[in-house]
């Protein structure tokens, strides 16, 4: 088995570097192909010069600008016009009322993805007064800024490229530190952390594989996701197998034989936990989003590589290293653990005495979490996406600030060319639009640029946009199509919408099946389904009393809903299979369910816990990236894994069953051969 792991990974190792330089972060690779701005930016690229990046030159001075600051921003207009293609005549300036501001619209043509990226930081570099122009630094007190939607896209993919590595030594440094301290031994912690890398290298390939198979749309939020999840259920699926091969190595003399049953011991609870999780993710293939979708079969493949790791790679190293490997607490044959009562026996025993007590508080207290949930902001602007504020987003508030009255980002509007005029009227005649503008025509299309009367991203201008969509399609023969950032970001927040509807049932279904071939019962999966999105509820709320007001984000990510609910329904699961599992066991041995459910937890509650911590803070790590769809996405799971373990699968399921009694076995064959 170690051989076959060797040949893997040097097939594996040319590959899995490869992945980062597949993934696509421009917002219209999220949108579904039926989008009208996806639809916007497919034909514009085929325009002349292709897409234009599009680009805002920022002049601003406190108190006023004055007249040699008004000819740097005329000479560094000029220069930037002269060392790239742009679409129309020269650039226009315009003053800001109070005179503190000059904005300069630029829109480049004839450039790829790099090349976008590469003439945004020349330019900045121009008017900072150093890069191939070589012109004058500007005069002390005179801010000068490039934003726009190629600043602010050439930005996040800056962030982007240094998530990847960060985000794998983060994680794996969380891992190692909770592992040593969970084993207390200087070698056994590098066993499972080397088994996880493994994992992590084989799994970057096959998706790397897909991509080149399928072109498949995989954005960094996929692999980092990912990442994140192989890690810390990989982390979870050792903890488990180690947990329970240490118990056996007091019952057996050979580590061979000790590994063959504790595989059959907790080999069906992995196997069956990585199968919830990786349906619940195949569910995404539902959504209409392509971000949504891809992270389907990415996650779960991410999760099959894990459990392939954990059940054959890990017995194999555990076995040849034989029991050495837990010193300096090495569990000798014939011995008996510590007979010290657990804190989780302790909490099990309090659960027994009063369970209906217990029950109630849990789920009020999890109802007044989940009422947070109404305290959670709009949906996230495009330029509230980074955690801090780059350039672009500076500039653009900036702006905002300076033309209230004013929007400086286009909406793209692209027409049959016979029916462009007609277009152009019925657009400047909608309400909510200050101007139209005509831009390229090429290919049978032209393009619009309409401005509206409301800031980028506002209630208004997403009303304006609506309403140009609605008149357009009215227009016979002129097959107009409404897109741009602000239409992007209304895409991308009506098909998460849409997704929700369908996925979310889905995965219900889907996690329901499995439990139930699992543990042979209809009430004990509808026991663990109810819990988990009880925490999920919960989570979300707490979420709610945190983003904005304690963590500064000005809106939720459409996609958080969505993509927290999948998380923590499947993972949150994976818990309650661990107890359940143990908890059939017990029951098969004849004991009644008050004692099955306590002795589960007694045995199973420390390596749960430690398993839900490292999980938890495995998406901690995720919470620390610098984009707020990752921070919240990395803090609503977190959360909702510790709300599970500790509250909702130590009290309630635990209360619920003793509640229930043979009732949660329904109507299964240990319901059946019980009376109490």
């Amino acid at each position: 088995m170690l051989g076959l792991w060797v040949v893997v990974l040097l097939l594996a190792v040319p590959f899995g570097g490869k992945l980062s330089g597949v993934t696509r972060d421009e917002p219209v690779d999220y949108l579904p192909a039926s989008a009208d701005s996806t639809r916007v930016q497919e034909l514009t690229d085929k325009l002349p010069g292709g897409g234009s990046t599009d680009l805002l030159l920022v002049h601003h001075r406190d108190g006023g600008l004055t007249a040699a600051d008004r000819g740097v921003a005329r000479d560094q207009a000029r220069e930037v016009a002269g060392a790239y293609r742009h679409s129309g005549g020269p650039p226009r300036t315009v003053p800001s009322e109070d005179g503190s501001t000059l904005l300069t619209a630029v829109s480049l043509t004839g450039l790829d993805e790099e090349q976008r990226s590469d003439a945004v930081h020349d330019i900045r570099d121009r008017l900072d007064g150093g890069g191939a122009g070589g012109g004058p630094a500007p005069p002390e007190g005179l801010s000068v800024w490039v934003g726009g939607p190629g600043a602010l896209q050439s930005d996040m993919d800056e962030i982007f490229e240094s998530v990847d590595g960060t985000l794998m030594l983060g994680t794996a440094a969380v891992v190692a530190v909770l592992l040593i301290l969970t084993y207390r031994s200087p070698v056994l912690w590098l066993v499972p952390l080397t088994v996880v890398g493994a994992a992590a290298l084989s799994a970057m390939a096959v998706v790397y594989g897909l991509v080149q198979a399928l072109d498949l749309t995989v954005s960094t939020m996929n692999t980092s996701v990912m990442t994140v999840l192989i890690f810390g259920a990989g982390t979870d699926y050792a903890l488990l197998l180690v947990a329970r091969y240490r118990e056996e190595l007091r019952r057996h003399e050979r580590p061979y034989e000790a590994m063959l049953t504790a595989l059959r011991g907790c080999g069906p609870a992995i196997l069956a936990s990585s199968g919830t999780v990786a349906a619940g993710l195949l569910c995404l293939l539902a959504a209409d989003l392509n971000s949504s979708s891809a992270l389907g079969p990415v996650g779960a493949i991410g999760v099959v590589c894990a459990l392939a790791a954990m059940t054959t790679l890990l017995p194999a190293l555990l076995v040849l290293l034989g029991r050495r490997v837990f010193w300096p607490l090495v569990p000798a044959f014939g011995s008996e653990p510590s007979a010290r009562r657990s804190l989780f026996a302790v909490m099990g025993t309090s659960a027994g005495r009063r369970p209906v007590t217990v029950l109630l508080s849990g789920v009020l207290l999890l109802g007044g979490l989940a009422v947070g949930s109404a305290a959670l902001p709009g949906d996230l602007r495009q330029e509230d996406t980074f955690t801090s504020t780059p350039e672009s987003v500076t500039a653009l508030r900036a702006v905002e600030k300076a033309f209230p009255q004013q929007s400086s980002q286009p909406i793209t509007v692209l027409t049959r060319t016979p029916e462009a005029e007609r277009a152009q009227r019925t657009a400047d005649a909608t309400d909510g639009v200050a101007r139209v503008e005509r831009g390229r025509s090429g290919g049978g299309w032209t393009e619009l640029s309409v401005f509206a009367r409301d800031k980028p991203e506002s209630p208004g201008e997403l009303d304006t946009i609506r309403a140009l969509r609605g008149e357009l399609d009215a227009l016979d023969g002129a097959e107009a199509y409404v897109g741009g950032p602000s239409a992007e970001q209304l895409d991308l927040s009506d098909t998460n919408a849409s997704d929700r509807r369908v996925v979310i049932p889905l995965v219900l279904g889907a996690v329901l099946l499995v439990l139930i071939a699992l543990l042979r019962s209809l009430t004990a999966p509808l026991v663990l389904v109810v819990a988990v999105v009880a925490s999920w509820g919960a989570a979300m709320g707490l979420g709610g009393l945190v983003f904005e007001p304690v963590l500064g984000f000005e809106g939720l990510d459409p996609a958080i809903p969505l993509l927290s609910f999948v998380f923590l329904v499947a993972l949150g699961v994976d818990y309650g299979i661990f107890l359940m599992h143990r908890m059939r066991e017990e029951s098969l041995g004849g004991k009644a369910v008050p004692r099955a459910a306590l002795d589960a937890l007694r045995t199973t509650g420390g390596v749960i816990a430690s398993a839900g911590i490292v999980l938890a803070a495995t998406f901690c790590v995720l919470a620390s990236m610098p984009m707020v769809l990752m921070a919240e996405l990395g803090f609503v799971i977190a959360v909702g894994v510790l709300l599970d373990t500790f509250l909702v699968r130590t009290y309630l399921v635990t209360s619920a069953s003793m509640l229930l009694r043979r009732w949660i076995w329904w109507p299964g064959r240990l319901f059946r051969d019980r009376t109490g």
